[in-house]
């Protein structure tokens, strides 16, 4: 059994801003901020330039690069991103048993990187999912079918929305790691989130970790609501 996570370590921040200068500053200015995320944007623009500027902070590194294609492509893709010194790297589950098996024999047998699989985007909703995509499961029942896909590949966890976290976490057990973005204060505007829950509501389904990130990095004062959350979650 995994030791309980400090409410202060269960919140990731997003660093969706367009430079390192830019995302550095935000993260000086949150020096309380354990974790944080790298995706598509940042690392687009700045590579593995951003990732050392963390490492150089002690940051924990969630680079949440989505990884979909041919088994070989992600196996090299995974072997090159062990030399960033990572905690979490991201794989599409939707890219098959095959690919995601692939993902795991890549790693090194002593890489601390841990490889989760990305379930359903939050942005998506029941019904794109079976109009626009044609999946002919219900939503939770996809979502499921992916997280134990995943498990079963060898993989030590997903990222879902909170809306599927216990179900996940009853099937999965105790020790899969759920990472759960989707996850808004009621003070907060969910904006293009759709499949959302609150903070408190998303521990208690049973997430590991939260991202949030536009309720502190857009607030008038990130500092006060970051302290906010964490004190919400205390």
């Amino acid at each position: 059994m995994r030791k309980p996570i400090p409410p202060q370590e269960r919140l990731i921040v997003p660093l969706d801003l367009p430079t390192s200068i830019q995302a550095i500053a935000l993260v000086d200015k949150l020096p309380q901020v354990q974790y944080w995320k790298v995706g598509l944007e940042l690392f687009t623009h700045a590579g593995p330039e951003i990732l050392a500027l963390l490492r150089e902070r002690q940051k924990g590194i969630f680079l949440d690069l989505k990884l979909h294609d041919i088994p070989n492509t992600i196996a090299g893709a995974v072997k090159a991103a062990q030399r960033y010194q990572a905690d979490w790297l991201t794989v599409h589950a939707t890219a098959g048993r095959p690919a995601l098996e692939a993902a795991v024999t890549a790693l090194s047998t002593d890489s601390p990187l841990q490889l989760l699989g990305v379930t359903v985007l939050t942005s998506l909703s029941s019904r794109e999912l079976a109009v626009d995509l044609k999946v002919p499961l219900e939503l939770p029942e996809y979502v499921l079918h992916l997280a134990l896909l995943t498990q079963e590949a060898g993989l030590p966890g997903v990222i879902c929305s909170p809306q599927e976290a216990e179900s996940i976490r009853r099937v999965c057990g105790p020790d899969f790691t759920l990472i759960c973005p989707g996850v808004r204060p009621t003070w907060a505007d969910r904006q293009d989130q759709r499949r959302v829950m609150t903070p408190t509501a998303a521990i208690a389904a049973g997430a590991d970790y939260l991202v949030i990130g536009r309720p502190i990095t857009q607030a008038s004062d990130p500092v006060a609501a970051w302290e906010r959350l964490v004190a919400e979650l205390t």
